[in-house]
C-alpha cells in the first residue's frame, strides 16, 4: 500500500455507503493520504425527458443531495483529523467515477452485495468501477440490507 497518497471515497449518501467512508477515511489516515469524496450527480435518468420544471426540481434535489452527501465524509473526516476535498459532478457515475479515478491512487466505494441476477437486469456501478478503474479499487459490502 506504499504510494497511496490520494484516496478518492465516492458515495451517493445512503446508508449503504456509510461503511465504504467510514473504512475508506480509516485507510488514508493509516496510509496519510489525501481525500476527495465525490458525488456524482445521475443524470442518465434525465436524458430523453424535456428539461421542464419538474425535471429541474428533481436535477436540484440530486444536486442538494450530493452536497449532504459529500459534506457527511467532510464532518467524518474532519472529526479524524483529515482533510476531505468535496467534488460533486455530472453524468454516469460509473463513467465519472472511473474517469476521475485516473488521478488517484485508490478508489473506495460501497455496494449492496446484490445477486447476480439482480446484476444481470440493473447492473452494478462498483463491479464496473472495479472492471475499468485505471487504479486499485476497494468495494465494501454494506453490513445493512
Amino acid at each position: 500500500m506504499d504510494g497511496m497518497k490520494r484516496v478518492l471515497i465516492a458515495t451517493d449518501g445512503s446508508d449503504y455507503t456509510k461503511e465504504a467512508v467510514s473504512r475508506g477515511l480509516h485507510l488514508a489516515k493509516v496510509l496519510g493520504a489525501e481525500v476527495t469524496a465525490l458525488y456524482v450527480v445521475d443524470q442518465t435518468s434525465f436524458v430523453s425527458f424535456p428539461m421542464d420544471s419538474s425535471i429541474v426540481s428533481v436535477y436540484s434535489l440530486l444536486e442538494n443531495e450530493g452536497k449532504r452527501a459529500v459534506e457527511d465524509v467532510v464532518k467524518e473526516g474532519e472529526a479524524m483529523g483529515l482533510k476531505v476535498t468535496p467534488l460533486i459532478i455530472e453524468g454516469s457515475p460509473t463513467r465519472k467515477i472511473v474517469e476521475t479515478s485516473a488521478d488517484f491512487d485508490l478508489v473506495v466505494l460501497g455496494t449492496l452485495g446484490r445477486s447476480a441476477l439482480s446484476k444481470l437486469f440493473m447492473g452494478s456501478v462498483a463491479e464496473r468501477v472495479t472492471r475499468y478503474a485505471p487504479c486499485p479499487v476497494l468495494v465494501v459490502r454494506s453490513k445493512r440490507r
